[in-house]
C-alpha cells in the first residue's frame, strides 16, 4: 500500500491540472470556446452593440428579432452574446454597460471571439446642437473622445509647451478649455484667473491589427464606415414617434446625419460645457460609449456606425423641466426604429 501513495498523489495532481485545463482557455472556458467555434461556422454576423438593458429590451421585444433556436445566447466574461436574426440577417447582440471602458472591453470581446462583418451601435444621447430637439435620431460622421486631457499647471498658457509634449505624447493642436473663461466676471468685465487653468484635449493611441506591433498611431476623430454612412442617407424621412401618451414634442422627430458626436466618461448636464462642445468640436450627440467602440473597430479595421437618439438637452433645458424622464422611452424606440431600417437598407443595397 505504501508504494501506491505516490501514485495516488500523481493521479490527483493530474486530475487537478486536467480540471483546470478543461475549465479555462485563457479567460474563456474550453466549453464556451467550442460553442463559439460552432457559432462562427454559421457566420459572419452583424454585431449589434448597445449600452444598457433599457435601450436593449425594446429591440429584443420587436418581432424583427428571432433568437437562435439551438443556442439563443452565450455568456462569456460577464457578457451575454445574444445570437439570432434581425430583419432576417444574422446578428449577435451584446450589452456593454456604462462607460468607455466597458464599451471598449465588450467590443473587443465581440470582435476577437466571433466572426463579425460589421458593428452597429445604438442608444440615446445628450444633445449639444441647438438646431435639433429631443427625439431626433442622429448619425454622426465622426466620433471624438473628449475625455483624454493634459491639464496645464497654473501660470502656463497656450504658448507654453505641455508636459511630455516634446516626447510626442501630447499635443496642443486640438485645442483646450480655459476654465477661467467660465468664471463669473468682475465688475470691470475681466475674467478672474483660477488655479484650474487650461485642459488640452488629446488624441488616443491606436494600435491597428495590420500595423507594426507597439508602433502607435493617433486618432482624435474616428470616421464611421463610408458605405454605412452612405446607406444611412436613405433613412431620411422615416416616420418616428412624437408623443408619449398625451405629451408631444413640438415637431415630429427626424433622422439627421451630423458631422460629429463626442464621448467621455462624463454625464454632461451642464449648459456651459454643452455650448463649449458644440462651438469647439461641432458636436451634436454626447454620450459615454460610442467613441470607444469606434476606436476598437478602427483597430480591427471593422465597419462601424453609431445611431444615437437625442433624449435630453445635456443641461441646456430648464432646471424645472423633466424632458429626459418623459421622452427617454420614445427616444429609445426611435433609435430602434432607425436601427431596423438601417439594417434592412444595408443588406438590400
Amino acid at each position: 500500500m505504501g508504494h501506491l501513495q505516490p501514485l495516488k498523489e500523481v493521479v490527483l495532481l493530474l486530475a487537478v491540472v486536467m480540471g483546470v485545463m478543461n475549465r479555462s482557455f485563457g479567460a474563456v472556458p474550453h466549453g464556451s470556446m467550442r460553442m463559439v467555434d460552432g457559432v462562427n461556422k454559421e457566420g459572419p454576423f452583424l454585431g449589434i452593440v448597445v449600452p444598457n438593458s433599457f435601450e436593449m429590451n425594446p429591440l429584443l421585444q420587436t418581432p424583427s428579432f428571432v433568437p437562435n433556436g439551438t443556442l439563443p445566447h452565450l455568456d462569456i466574461s460577464g457578457r451575454r452574446f445574444r445570437i439570432g436574426r434581425l430583419q432576417n440577417e444574422k446578428v449577435i447582440i451584446v450589452m456593454t454597460g456604462l462607460s468607455m471602458l466597458n464599451a471598449g472591453i465588450t467590443t473587443e470581446l465581440l470582435l476577437t471571439l466571433f466572426n463579425v462583418k460589421g458593428v452597429v451601435h445604438y442608444g440615446i444621447a445628450g444633445n449639444a446642437n441647438p438646431d435639433l430637439q429631443i427625439g431626433d435620431v442622429t448619425i454622426p460622421r465622426y466620433w471624438a473622445h473628449t475625455g483624454l486631457w493634459n491639464w496645464q499647471r497654473f501660470g502656463d498658457g497656450p504658448g507654453t509647451e505641455l508636459a511630455f509634449e516634446s516626447d510626442g505624447d501630447y499635443t496642443r493642436k486640438i485645442g483646450y478649455l480655459n476654465i477661467s473663461g467660465f468664471n463669473n466676471h468682475t465688475s470691470g468685465g475681466e475674467v478672474d484667473p483660477n488655479l484650474l487653468n487650461n485642459v488640452w484635449y488629446q488624441p488616443e493611441e491606436i494600435f491597428a491589427v495590420d500595423g507594426v506591433p507597439e508602433v502607435r498611431q493617433h486618432a482624435f476623430r474616428v470616421p464611421i464606415n463610408r458605405h454605412y454612412f452612405a446607406v444611412s442617407k436613405k433613412i431620411k424621412g422615416l416616420k418616428l414617434g412624437q408623443c408619449v401618451n398625451s405629451t408631444c414634442l413640438p415637431r415630429a422627430p427626424m433622422v439627421v446625419r451630423v458631422e460629429r458626436g463626442v464621448s467621455a466618461n462624463v454625464l454632461v448636464d451642464n449648459s456651459a460645457y454643452r455650448q463649449f462642445l458644440y462651438s469647439k468640436f461641432n458636436a451634436t450627440a454626447i454620450d459615454m460609449e460610442s467613441a470607444s467602440i469606434a476606436r476598437v473597430c478602427r483597430q480591427h479595421k471593422m465597419p462601424f456606425i453609431a445611431i444615437r437618439s437625442l433624449s435630453d438637452l445635456a443641461g441646456g433645458g430648464s432646471s424645472l423641466s423633466n424632458e429626459a424622464s418623459i421622452f427617454a422611452s420614445l427616444a429609445v424606440q426611435n433609435a430602434v426604429d432607425v436601427l431596423l431600417r438601417f439594417i434592412a437598407l444595408l443588406f438590400s443595397s
